[in-house]
């Protein structure tokens, strides 16, 4: 194995790995091995490993036999071998090596299918049966697709920022997002800390953060996970602007087309049609960049999705790393007097700020508010830390914060947290309150059986008096009954 230099290790190791890699190490030999007799499936795996897992596995791909432990280790260097054991683990884990740690040998179903892919063998269609060309109903263009997929994308993350005010997205987008975690499950829908994290990250780990809490749902929905786990590789695998059918889909990915068609991954002319496009969210959702899943945007849409560095949806015409260079250094300031000036006009963006900053003005590409105790309040009160507000600020910090150390005014950050311990000074729990007992030592008995249940939260030996959590309010009460019987019967 090739060495490399030091800074090239750390890289390496340093590597993050892709968000679903973890979930196949979950799963069962049997449902992985399943998943390898799809060579779209393998290729797809292939491309989320590390670039030494990657490296092992072409080594060995075309060997017939397995080979000993120390054959390949002999090729690796001192510094290296740390990376090269964790990357053997990994493979492990994902089924892919068969023997080890006796011997080095392919999955014989993972070999097959990725030799199939590489070389263009088989006929098994799993990357996608092209649909026949229609003059009637030409494919969308791509500009078309990337508008659309923006659309339902922009749909969901509005829903959550507005906290349900809102453009609905479908009920099964609702579910999701209650599901996992990202809003209220009350009748009231509201972001919460986990959905403020989530508005953090870049698009790609958002989307597969749904994703991921699609397929843990599976089985609750009667689908097959290996079925729908190889649909979404097929997606990867397919080409955007073009138009696949239907009709070599199982029956649980024809039901995944339209939970696909919320989420902006696939476009379909109408429900029942046979033939549907991936969109450019599909067609990346393996690729190894962040900011690749939306590259690029036709020039007349006028919102995009954020790069890698800003993770959020910011105005634009590019989706990645075309996008301005405002957008990828921050649009944030942040004075020591708290006033807030964003260099913004994205709709998005501009909700999310709302979440805890009190907004005074809108201009053109400009938005100015203040951050107060109010709208630091609100924003605790939905579930937002004051960390992830100053994690917010510092991720998006305009390029002129960035010269100063530290970037975000030290008064302002010790006065978000006070508000927070302020308001987590004081905490509230429903219950009963017990007074008015004849005897000290009925006061006793009864706060003594309380004790017992573990329900007391307050008490006063000299007021004789306690405060019980409402859950064991029956329980006492039926003791304290049970006690006027006994002692009126004299027993």
């Amino acid at each position: 194995m090739p060495s490399v230099d030091d800074n090239s290790l750390d890289s390496l190791e340093n590597t993050k790995s892709h968000p679903l890699l973890p979930f196949l190490q979950l799963q069962s030999h049997t449902a992985l091995t399943r998943l390898y007799t799809s060579p779209s499936s393998c290729l797809s795996v292939f491309r989320l490993l590390t670039a030494v897992e990657r490296q092992i596995v072409m080594n060995i791909l075309w060997l017939e036999s397995a080979i000993p432990l120390s054959t390949m280790a002999a090729w690796v260097t001192v510094e290296g071998k740390k990376l090269y054991e964790r990357s053997l683990e990994t493979l492990s884990k994902l089924h892919i090596l068969s023997q080890y740690p006796s011997k080095l040998l392919l999955n014989s179903t993972f070999k097959s299918s990725l030799r199939h892919a590489i070389t263009g063998g088989g006929t098994t269609g799993s990357f996608g049966v092209p649909a026949n060309k229609d003059p009637k109903h030409p494919p969308p263009a791509i500009e078309s697709l990337d508008g659309y997929a923006l659309e339902k994308w922009e749909t969901i993350l509005h829903y959550m920022v507005s906290s349900g005010s809102a453009t609905r997205p479908s009920q099964g987008v609702l579910f999701l997002l209650k599901e996992s975690g990202l809003m209220s499950a009350s009748s009231e829908s509201r972001i919460t800390s986990e959905g403020f994290q989530f508005l953090l990250h870049s698009p790609h780990d958002q989307l597969w953060e749904l994703l991921l809490q699609y397929l843990n749902m599976v089985e609750k929905r009667s689908m097959d996970l290996v079925e729908t786990v190889s649909f979404f590789l097929m997606l990867s695998t397919m080409e955007l602007g073009r138009e696949y059918s239907t009709e070599n889909l199982t029956q649980t990915q024809k039901a995944m087309l339209e939970d696909l068609r919320d989420y902006g991954l696939i476009w379909q002319r109408k429900i029942s049609s046979k033939r549907f496009s991936p969109t450019r969210l599909a067609t990346t959702l393996t690729s190894s960049s962040e900011a690749s899943s939306l590259s690029t945007l036709a020039p007349t849409q006028a919102t995009g999705l954020a790069n890698s560095s800003s993770n959020t949806l910011t105005k634009s015409r590019t989706l990645g790393s075309g996008a301005g260079s405002g957008s990828q250094q921050g649009f944030i300031i942040l004075e020591t007097n708290y006033r807030v000036y964003a260099y913004t006009d994205n709709p998005l963006q501009t909700a999310v700020l709302n979440l805890f900053v009190s907004l005074k003005y809108r201009f053109p590409n400009l938005v100015v508010g203040s951050i107060t105790r109010e709208s630091i309040k609100k924003a605790l009160n939905n579930g937002i830390s004051a960390d992830q507000i100053i994690s917010y600020l510092l991720t998006h910090a305009h390029p002129q914060m960035r010269k100063f150390t530290p970037m975000i005014p030290v008064t302002v950050q010790d006065q978000i947290r006070l508000w927070e311990l302020e308001k987590n000074r004081m905490k509230s729990d429903s219950g009963f309150l017990y007074t008015s007992f004849q005897s000290q030592a009925d006061y006793e008995y009864v706060l003594n059986y309380a004790k017992e249940l573990g329900v007391v939260l307050w008490e006063s030996s000299a007021k004789r008096c306690f405060f019980a959590h409402e859950e064991g309010h029956g329980n006492i009460k039926s003791f304290i009954e049970r006690r006027r019987t006994n002692v009126g019967t004299g027993q």
